[in-house]
């Protein structure tokens, strides 16, 4: 048998054995002034989690902050340059929906309806392509590449206290799945080359 075919044949048998994933992706960032651009001495701290449900077009926001010197104005998501540099805000403006404005400390839960022109800056649409699905696209795309951010605002910080490169989450199944296949693969392989051996 050949060896090729035979290892072409367990990746096929591989794939179609394993469950489809979830239509969704995840994207997190620790926040801090250290993240920020420039970057500042704020002993605050907070951690992001964003969810993208591409069947639902709809974007989960969970956040939590810490510590801050100066009291929220605004938090929002920027997009889509490299990391280290500033760029302007992709989603609603002032900020998120439901915020905690006005405090040092708290915690955020939103789910955001993406096929809303709402839920973006007006700026971001025009400048991606003039649709909300070209704005949602691009948004996604930036997510992937690590070019987006999540910042929150003070008065004592105007252009962001605290921050958070996003980046994506790989899913724990994914792992699991991932590993399972090569075990398969290693076992296989052994054996292919067992019999190739003999021939």
């Amino acid at each position: 048998m050949n060896f090729n075919k035979l290892l072409f044949g367990i990746f096929i048998f591989i794939g179609g054995t394993l469950p489809a994933a979830a239509d969704m992706a995840k994207y997190a960032a620790p926040l801090l002034g250290s993240s920020e651009v420039p970057a500042n001495a704020s002993p605050a701290t907070g951690s992001v989690l964003v969810t993208i449900d591409f069947d639902l077009v709809t974007m989960r926001v969970e956040a939590n902050f810490n510590d801050l010197l100066g009291i929220t104005t605004a938090a929002h998501i920027h997009c889509c340059i490299d990391p280290g540099s500033n760029v302007g805000v992709a989603t609603e403006l002032p900020s998120f929906t439901g915020f905690p404005l006005g405090v040092t400390s708290g915690s955020y839960d939103h789910t955001f309806d993406m096929s809303l022109a709402s839920s973006y800056n007006p700026a971001f649409i025009t400048n991606h392509g003039g649709t909300i699905s070209s704005a949602f696209n691009d948004l996604v795309a930036g997510l992937d590449a690590g070019r987006a951010y999540l910042n929150i605002h003070t008065n004592l910080f105007p252009g962001g206290e605290i921050r958070g490169l996003l980046s994506p989450v790989p899913e724990p199944e994914s792992y699991a799945l991932l590993l399972t296949g090569l075990g398969f693969l290693t076992i296989f392989a052994r054996r292919a080359k067992r019999e190739i051996v003999r021939v």
